[in-house]
């Protein structure tokens, strides 16, 4: 694939989506895949329907699994070809992620846990020799990585991890002493990345060969999901392991762990887009196929609802990944350009979008939840049966609001990302937010937005004067020594709620104003119309709740009295939108966009 940038087009930075407006032509959609990425997208849905699925939910599959991928390429397609990679672009690598989340959980976390946090530390941070040693036979599949972070006392705090390393009598090795738990790939990884503290005090990551004398493995955990992904806890007693085996600097790996947690929070998020179209697609063909009261149940309202709003929630999450995607793609060029090197240009391009790669793993693992829900729903007893399908779609996904940062975690860091890019006078928000404040004084302009899609433009603005006015109020009030945020994780909460939904809906909004013909006008408009309908009212609840956690009197009734001046998109007759979607749906038998 090529690494050479076609144009000069201003692409924003993480978190400026907040004050700006992305160019039509930075946004990248599905009707801009080609060819060539049609075919490996083929391949690899082939590879799912014909290799994941038959082989089933045992744990003994999934090595062999991951070798057969290995040979279409697909566990190096991030890593470049000198350590035996394909070196593809960040938007190939999403098809491949969307077409395999299709193939259920177990493999997905198994190929997940192997591409990601097993190799890109070893991409980011090691030496020449390290990459040289241990990314071509993780490419090929004949290594398999893990990845030992959590511990039984410390899950979202992994700084609070007790595992010891210490200096042999002779200074030529480490001698690692300690307990790791919920270890992915644990059963079968040749290759062990562990977090460690140097003399209990230097937090530093360490390459571990499985063979190391005192390294040990628990049995299988019995999990609610993912049955078929190894899980284990790993045991470490005095097992040593050469000073050239530390990876990265020592009382650095604070930075290796949440490096290579920001690409896989994306990872996760675009995995899930594929498993929910797949899902969704299961609603709809049972829907068609099962008779009550002696017509398909697809052509009752109340299932009609359940199989549109699915298509709404995975169409709007599919923009957003995407556009996420193409914004990871265009930093990483114009790096290379200008002299970086493959894999820091990979790792920086995540670092600097980790706010949007937060947004796409909280919406994308909580759209894969609704669409599964349903899904069971929609299959009634037969989706409670373990005979079925439905049952263990809906306990695998389960993890993904769990793993790669609780959900919670996750709204929580992604407001103090935005936070710190202020402070640090990588976004200027301070302005815009005085703007917002200031307009709540002025007597409303009269005369509505006019053209074609002027509503739903004039929507997203409205949105992101919410956000600037909610956000910019709570600071303010911290600045005045009246709120201390670090304690108010529901106020945090709403403003990340808030965030994600305009950056959705914008992303939506984006793909539809590019994508938009007299073909698909009906059903497209049909979508977007009834997203922002909902995103407003929610944005609308989660700023009224967050401003009334601290603001009262008089500024709390301004301030209220501009949420319903900028809530204002036209009420579209959602019933029939979603008649229109489903329609759609049920004629292809299929999720269908």
């Amino acid at each position: 694939m090529s690494t050479v940038s076609e144009s000069p087009i201003k692409v924003l930075k993480g978190g400026e989506f907040v004050i700006e407006t992305p160019a039509l032509e930075s946004i990248f959609t599905p009707s801009d895949i080609n060819e060539e990425q049609k075919l490996i997208q083929k391949a690899c849905l082939d590879f799912v329907l014909k290799e994941v699925h038959p082989a089933g939910n045992l744990i003994e599959n999934q090595h062999d699994l991951l070798l057969k991928s290995a040979e279409l390429g697909l566990l190096g397609a991030h890593i470049p070809e000198q350590y035996g990679g394909m070196e593809m672009d960040s938007d190939t690598s999403t098809l491949i992620l969307e077409e395999l989340g299709k193939g259920g959980g177990s493999f997905d976390t198994s190929f997940a846990a192997h591409t990601g946090i097993g190799m890109l530390p070893i991409l980011y941070y090691g030496t020449e020799e390290q990459k040289s040693k241990y990314l071509p036979p993780m490419c090929d599949g004949s290594l398999i990585g893990a990845y030992c972070l959590t511990e039984p006392g410390s899950g979202s705090d992994a700084l609070a991890a007790k595992t010891r390393a210490d200096l042999s009598e002779d200074g030529q090795h480490y001698l690692l002493n300690g307990q790791k738990m919920w270890i992915s790939n644990a059963g079968f990884a040749g290759v062990f990345i562990v977090f460690a503290k140097i003399d209990g005090e230097h937090f530093t990551a360490f390459i571990v060969d499985r063979e190391a004398d005192g390294l040990t493995l628990g049995e299988e955990e019995k999990k609610l999901g993912i049955k078929g992904s190894s899980t284990r806890q790993v045991f470490l007693e005095n097992v040593k392991v050469a000073k050239e085996n530390v990876l990265g600097q020592i009382g650095k790996g604070h930075h290796i762990a949440f490096a290579v947690l920001n690409i896989g929070r994306f990872k996760l998020g675009a995995m899930c887009m594929g498993g929910s179209k797949f899902a969704a697609g299961m609603s709809v063909k049972y829907a068609n196929e099962r008779n009550q009261f002696g017509k398909p149940i697809s052509s009752f309202g109340a299932i009609q609802y359940k199989l549109a709003e699915q298509a709404i929630r995975i169409y709007a999450l599919e923009s957003a990944v995407y556009r996420v995607s193409h914004l990871m793609q265009q930093r990483r060029y114009k790096q290379i350009e200008e002299g970086m090197d493959y894999a820091t240009s990979l790792q920086e391009s995540a670092e600097e979008y980790s706010i949007e790669c937060a947004i796409i793993k909280v919406y994308g693992s909580e759209v894969l939840d609704y669409v599964v829900d349903e899904l069971v729903q929609v299959h009634g007893g037969y989706g409670f049966s373990e005979e079925y399908k439905p049952a263990g779609i809906y306990r695998d996904s389960r993890i993904n609001r769990i793993y790669e940062g609780t959900n919670e975690i996750n709204r929580l860091l992604m407001v103090n990302m935005l936070l710190k890019k202020a402070m640090r006078g990588d976004l200027e928000l301070t302005g815009p937010a005085w703007e917002v404040q200031k307009e709540l004084t002025k007597m409303p302009s009269f005369g509505g937005p006019q053209g074609e899609l002027a509503h739903e433009e004039q929507s997203i603005a409205n949105m992101k004067k919410i956000l600037l006015l909610t956000a910019g109020a709570a600071v303010k009030y911290q600045m005045d020594g009246k709120l201390d945020l670090r304690n108010e994780q529901m106020i945090l909460t709403n403003v990340a709620d808030i965030l994600t939904d305009v950056f959705i809906s914008e992303s939506l909004f984006m793909r539809v104003k590019k994508e938009l013909t007299d073909e698909n006008k009906d059903w497209t408009m049909a979508i977007l119309s009834t997203f922002l309908s909902d995103a407003q009212g929610r944005i609308a609840k989660n700023a009224s709740d967050a401003l009334a956690s601290f603001a009262a009197g008089d500024e709390l009734q301004i301030m209220n009295l501009g949420l319903q001046r900028f809530s204002k998109y036209p009420t579209p007759n959602v019933k029939e939108n979603r008649q229109l979607i489903a329609k759609l749906l049920i004629e292809r038998n299929d999720y269908a966009f």
